[in-house]
């Protein structure tokens, strides 16, 4: 029987009580990984996660911690290092979703996308630092929106993912002394309770999509728990698509 790739490890993936977060959780779990999460309001999802994750034989952890805060993000990084014995993956899932025209855009809005999107996934990365050893893994979620904007409004949700792309190379320089990777994953669409793939606009997404179908978040996180693997100790400041050929 094959071992689990991840047994002994430890990770936090933040923003994980639902939808890719969650699925990510569950993946590192499924290969033998101890996981902690955040999250915000999801208290009893978050709960019923980790009651899953630990009657599959691994220990698991959930932390409310508001992205938007940085002392609050720098803390649930603390705490789980601190619970699960020290860390090795950090997987930066927590973002949100905002569109609208420009000129319509508040500074409010603007804040929350910067705070959440951009710097609570510096502030993580920074506070994980000192605890990830060498061959530790920082994998940050971006967007297939990051690259390429198919439609209009998206102006500030596509900056914010562009941002991670740089800094997702700059730490992967930054950082490779340590033997510490650090890659991008870019879901497109996928259904997910915020996305679902009978929503509201679906069907136009879906004709964009070279596989002509919503991908699931079982698809993105079985890279993310690729990419925390011994199979992937060779690459980083690497961006990957998950996105059915949405990009192409």
């Amino acid at each position: 029987m094959k071992m689990p790739n991840l047994k002994g490890k430890r990770a936090l993936v933040t923003g994980a009580s639902r939808g890719i977060g969650k699925a990510i959780a569950l993946a590192l779990a499924e290969q033998g990984a101890d996981v902690a999460i955040t999250y915000e309001r999801s208290h009893e999802k978050a709960q019923a996660l980790v009651a899953e994750i630990k009657a599959g034989g691994c220990n698991a952890y959930a932390f409310q911690a508001d992205s938007a805060d940085p002392e609050a993000v720098k803390r649930s990084v603390d705490l789980a290092s601190q619970a699960l014995g020290g860390l090795d993956i950090l997987v930066n899932n927590a973002g949100i979703f905002q569109y609208g025209p420009l000129e319509e855009l508040d500074l409010e809005t603007l804040d929350s996308v910067l705070n959440i999107n951009i710097k609570s996934v510096v502030l993580a990365s920074q506070a994980a630092l000192a605890y990830l050893p060498e061959g530790g893994r920082i994998i940050n979620l971006g967007s297939v929106l990051a690259e390429r904007v198919p439609m209009t409004n998206l102006s500030i949700y596509s900056m914010s993912k562009a941002a991670l792309i740089a800094l997702t190379k700059g730490l992967a320089r930054d950082l490779g002394v340590r033997n510490i990777t650090v890659n991008i994953v870019h879901p497109g669409p996928t259904d997910t309770d915020m996305n679902p793939a009978d929503g509201a606009g679906s069907q136009a997404m879906r004709d964009g999509i070279a596989l002509g179908r919503y991908g699931k978040t079982d698809d993105v996180a079985a890279l993310v728990a690729f990419l925390s693997g011994p199979g992937a100790g060779h690459i980083t400041g690497t961006g990957i698509a998950v996105d059915g050929g949405y990009g192409a």
